[in-house]
C-alpha cells in the first residue's frame, strides 16, 4: 500500500501484511500452526522469518489478497475454523494498515494431534 498525504508518502510493505495476517493466524482457536512448503521452509528458516510461514499476500495501494495454509487441530469443525480465521485475518490486516482485504483464501494442509491423545491410541507405535 502507498498511500500520498500532506506530510509525504506511506508505503505498507508484503511483509507487514504477511506478519499481521501470520500472527492473526496463529491466535484463532483451533489452528494448529502453518504449513510452507519445503523450499518456503527453508527461506524463512535463513532469512528468520518464520512468523510469515504459510503466508503469501497480494498488496495493491489499497486492497490485498491473502492465502493461508494452516494445520487444524483434531476434533475440530474444519469449516469453522477456517471461517473464524478468515475473519480474524481480515479484520486484523484491516484496522492496522487501512488496505481493503478482499479475499482471505484457506487451504487445510494437515491436522495435528495432541500428544495425550497419541500416548493413548492402542495403534500407535512405540
Amino acid at each position: 500500500m502507498s498511500e500520498d498525504n500532506q506530510t509525504g508518502l506511506i508505503r505498507i510493505s508484503d511483509d507487514v501484511v504477511s506478519t499481521i495476517a501470520g500472527l492473526a493466524a496463529l491466535e484463532t482457536a483451533g489452528i494448529a500452526g502453518m504449513s510452507g512448503g519445503i523450499s518456503e521452509g527453508l527461506a524463512k528458516r535463513l532469512s528468520g522469518k518464520n512468523v510469515q510461514r504459510g503466508v503469501s499476500v497480494e498488496v495493491g495501494q489499497v486492497e490485498a489478497a491473502i492465502d493461508l495454509r494452516v494445520i487444524v487441530n483434531y476434533g475440530s469443525r474444519i469449516q469453522d475454523v477456517c471461517r473464524d480465521l478468515q475473519e480474524n485475518v481480515r479484520e486484523a490486516v484491516e484496522n492496522m494498515t487501512g488496505l481493503n482485504v478482499v479475499e482471505v483464501n484457506v487451504k487445510v494442509e494437515g491436522v495435528a494431534f495432541r500428544e495425550e491423545e497419541l500416548a493413548d491410541d492402542p495403534l500407535r507405535v512405540k
